[in-house]
């Protein structure tokens, strides 16, 4: 691995080898979903408490102030609408230039294994992969799988291995029963997915179980930005992450956040 590329990778993954990446890329085939209808509102609060903040270039330039120092994952797939029948039919749509003139940290790009436009995904994957080495800017691989797989460690484990397997430098996956398979058999980084919104207490105990069975963070959005207090919930997010927290001790710090804010 080269210098630069090492030295992006380690702005993002920190020196306790842990992860907080706020993904804030969700518009990109959702639209203005809810509580990213005016993204700058939303991200400015959370900025600080980011190691890494995943988003499109377009919300880049137009809702982040450009004296952050909170490193870039920049989406650079898509083509794709929550109107599409097939949500895999994606391809590369950022060049690795305009990336580098947005000084991005990593790009990102989603396969789709067992769905339609699995080849096509995959084979994009490959060619981010050899622009990233050749200009030091890491790749992560954003899986998914087909409508009809089931995500458990075994379809998991062969999304986030063939990722790893074309070059991905690091991996975004779901946590699953026996995640610690899905881990064991990537040879990159894995961070989780937070997925839909689910109650504070539940997204807590999401992220303690996947970095208690080796991931190295989570990339979590929406369980953070539709929260009733959207900071008061990546602080604890960052409690276990970063200080091993246990669920119930985030949870009330949580809620005395909260407290505290409500005021």
């Amino acid at each position: 691995m080269c210098w630069g590329l090492d030295n992006r990778l380690n702005r993002i993954i920190k020196q306790d080898n842990r992860t907080v990446m706020l993904a804030v890329d969700h518009g990109y085939f959702l639209g203005p979903t809810t509580g990213l209808e005016v993204p700058k509102k939303t991200i400015e609060p959370l900025l600080p408490y980011a190691d890494s903040l995943m988003l499109t270039r377009g919300i880049l330039r137009t809702s982040v102030d450009s004296d952050t120092s909170v490193p870039i994952v920049l989406r650079v797939s898509g083509g794709n609408s929550i109107l599409s029948k097939e949500l895999s039919d994606e391809d590369i749509t950022v060049s690795m230039e305009d990336a580098i003139r947005l000084n991005v940290s990593a790009v990102a790009l989603s396969i789709y294994v067992g769905s339609k436009y699995e080849h096509r995904t995959i084979v994009n994957l490959s060619k981010l992969v050899d622009e990233g080495e050749k200009y030091g800017i890491p790749v992560l691989a954003v899986t998914a799988v087909g409508r009809e797989m089931v995500r458990d460690a075994k379809y998991l484990g062969l999304c986030c291995r063939i990722a790893a397997e074309m070059g991905a430098h690091f991996v975004k996956t779901y946590y699953c029963e026996d995640f610690e398979k899905v881990v064991k058999n990537c040879p990159v980084p894995v961070v989780i997915a937070g997925g839909k919104k689910t109650p504070e207490k539940d997204a807590l105990k999401l992220a303690f179980d996947a970095v208690s069975h080796g991931a190295t963070g989570v990339d979590m959005g929406r369980n953070i930005f539709q929260s009733e207090n959207p900071v008061a919930m990546i602080k604890a997010v960052r409690a276990i992450v970063h200080e091993n927290a246990f669920v119930d001790d985030a949870y009330e710090l949580f809620k005395g956040l909260e407290k505290e804010q409500n005021k």
